[in-house]
């Protein structure tokens, strides 16, 4: 049962139609007083419907005093506000109070129904695992089949917490956000929600944030109509058009400016946009998950990530460990590597010696899962032809030429003299990146990986100096 609590009697009915219409059963109170009864008295209530004000003030305290109460009495409800876009920011105030969503008004209705949906089959699933941790003994795991789980390799119990989460949360449309250090696997997590989700034979569109421009951003994201600006000289399709149906892949989201944040968080919202050059608003019907390595929480406290953005895209969060802290998935992740490398270069099978293992397990791997992959290539390719086994001193020589040259990386401008022959800082820096462009032949991955920055920093850059 859906409790809607609003002093609007339309609103009230028109909830109760379109709720009814598409086989929820519905209450209805019109107060803080009447509501709070109903969640006393009314087992049944699975999830609140409510308004944030109930007199002729606008401040909000009533909701927030309101939602506050039923998380006393009924803390495992879902709430979800309604609430308009001049009172976002309280909107905010009661994510921070245990809301569990906010929709905006006027409200779509496939937007509405969607966000219930959802909120419903997570509470659902919370309730089925709280019970199934307290009446079940966990069912032990086979540890050849885990190690292909959505393509993910490991078994560590970190990783397999992380997996039991994407199990829970692809069937859902539920926004996610994952978190972790550069090299954890965030696209693969990704790409298992997606795998695992009802949104599966739609497409998966991977965009780098750290990649696109301020002035970029709305053309890259929803497209333009040909003469809508100076450059457009064709019809542009937005990231979110071509995710249309499926998924779309927000990477790096803490490189984002704080005037592309209040873009985002307007179709993220509303789920709706639109095209530049075209006043025709368009509907997404998008799954959004987004991947960062930055502490968003600390940028919120810093005011350079938007408080509301940050609510509406951390519904869920899956935590990634670094491989430091999940060293017993390192013999499986060489073996995988090892194999793959030996068949995309033509080496007969090769293995790599229990003390190697145990060698590269004392590794700090900063570089992570990506770091491990490159070493292991690395080594194989460099071994004696002849030889099929990798053992310690295939890996030292080249991790102690990573660990210097990662130790060297701190800053790209720390390689900069800014006295040198009168030359700016600013030059040297800009002839430093121009050089390696040229030398990765135009690979910017490879680029950001020499000079030891993040691929965002580096797009940064390159805007900086017009390169």
């Amino acid at each position: 049962m859906i409790l809607v609590v609003d002093d609007d009697k339309n609103i009230r009915l028109s909830l109760k139609l379109v709720l009814e219409r598409n086989g929820y059963e519905v209450t209805l109170a019109e107060n803080p007083k009447e509501a709070i009864q109903v969640i006393r008295t009314v087992p049944a209530v699975n999830l609140v419907l409510m308004d944030m004000n109930y007199s002729l003030s606008t401040d909000g305290e009533e909701g927030l005093t309101l939602l506050r109460q039923i998380k006393v009495f009924r803390p495992e409800v879902p709430c979800i506000l309604m609430t308009a876009w001049g009172t976002i920011d309280l909107a905010v105030q009661g994510m921070r109070a245990g809301a569990f969503d906010f929709i905006t008004k006027p409200w779509d209705n496939g937007v509405l129904l969607d966000r219930i949906e959802t909120a419903l089959k997570l509470s659902s699933m919370s309730k089925l695992q709280a019970n199934g941790n307290s009446d079940k003994t966990p069912t032990p795991r086979n540890t050849k089949s885990e190690k292909g789980r959505y393509g993910i390799i490991g078994d560590s119990p970190y990783l397999m917490n992380v997996l039991d989460t994407v199990a829970r949360v692809a069937p859902t449309n539920a926004p996610v956000l994952i978190t972790g250090e550069s090299g954890t696997g965030k696209e693969l997590i990704a790409e298992a929600i997606h795998k695992q989700s009802r949104r599966a034979s739609g497409p998966f569109v991977k965009v780098n944030l750290g990649g696109i421009s301020t002035s970029l951003f709305e053309s890259e994201m929803f497209g333009h109509k040909k003469g809508s600006f100076t450059d457009a000289t064709a019809d542009r399709i937005g990231r979110f058009e071509l995710a249309e149906g499926g998924t779309i892949f927000l990477d790096e989201i803490g490189e984002l400016s704080l005037a592309s944040q209040v873009k985002l968080l307007r179709v993220l919202q509303d789920q709706t946009y639109e095209v530049l050059g075209d006043s025709h608003t368009r509907t997404a019907d998008v799954r959004v998950i987004c991947a960062t390595n930055a502490d968003l929480r600390a940028m919120v406290g810093e005011h350079t990530f938007r408080e509301d953005l940050f609510y509406r895209i951390n519904l869920i969060n899956l935590h990634l460990p670094p491989l430091r802290e999940r060293r017993e998935d390192i013999p499986l992740l060489v073996e995988h590597f090892l194999s793959d490398a030996c068949a995309v270069n033509g080496i007969m099978s090769t293995t790599v010696s229990a003390e190697a293992i145990a060698y590269l397990q004392t590794l700090p791997f900063t570089g992570n899962i990506r770091e491990l992959k490159n070493l292991v290539e690395r080594a194989l390719l460099m071994k004696n032809p002849g030889k099929n086994i990798l053992d310690v001193e295939d890996f030292q020589t080249l991790a102690a030429s990573s660990m210097n040259k990662g130790g060297e990386k701190e800053s790209l401008t720390s390689d900069f003299n800014a006295g040198m022959d009168g030359v700016s800082l600013s030059c040297l820096e800009r002839n430093a990146i121009a050089a390696c462009i040229a030398k990765h032949n135009g690979n910017l991955s490879l680029v950001a990986k020499e000079l030891g920055i993040s691929r965002g920093a580096l797009y940064r850059k390159i805007e900086k100096h017009g390169l």
